[in-house]
């Protein structure tokens, strides 16, 4: 797979995920992918988005940095966005708070076996 096929298919994951296209999820999400070293399966990965769209309805997945070197992206999510309880266990409720989160996938084939994230909960402290 050339670099640009994974930017198009990491593009069109987070399309997916906007969307809450769930039906879908699985044309870019590996059946045994693991998040953050747990396997979490697709059924287990599709039920933490839909769990994150429910605590955040306003969620949209916006690019802003996205490094691709086959067989892995590197990207840089940027969030602005109303949680209505908390979040990350910090007491958001209702506010409106804009945060990133770092994330690194590995691809097998045209699908996202691995995930590593880290979201910057500190800048939602300090909003609060």
């Amino acid at each position: 797979m050339t670099r640009n096929d994974l930017i198009t298919i990491y593009h069109c994951y987070i399309d997916c995920l906007n969307r809450q296209d769930w039906n879908a999820l699985g044309e870019f999400v590996h059946d045994d992918v693991r998040y953050n070293g747990a396997q979490v399966g697709l059924a287990g990965y599709r039920s933490m988005l839909e769990g994150d769209f429910r605590a955040i309805p306003d969620l949209h997945f916006r690019i802003e940095l996205l490094i691709g070197d086959p067989p892995r992206v590197a990207s840089r999510l940027r969030f602005d966005c109303t949680p209505v309880g908390a979040l990350f266990d910090l007491p958001v409720n209702g506010k409106r708070v804009q945060f990133e989160e770092n994330v690194f996938y590995e691809f097998a084939g045209a699908r996202i076996e691995r995930v590593w994230s880290i979201i910057d909960k500190a800048a939602i402290a300090r909003q609060l």
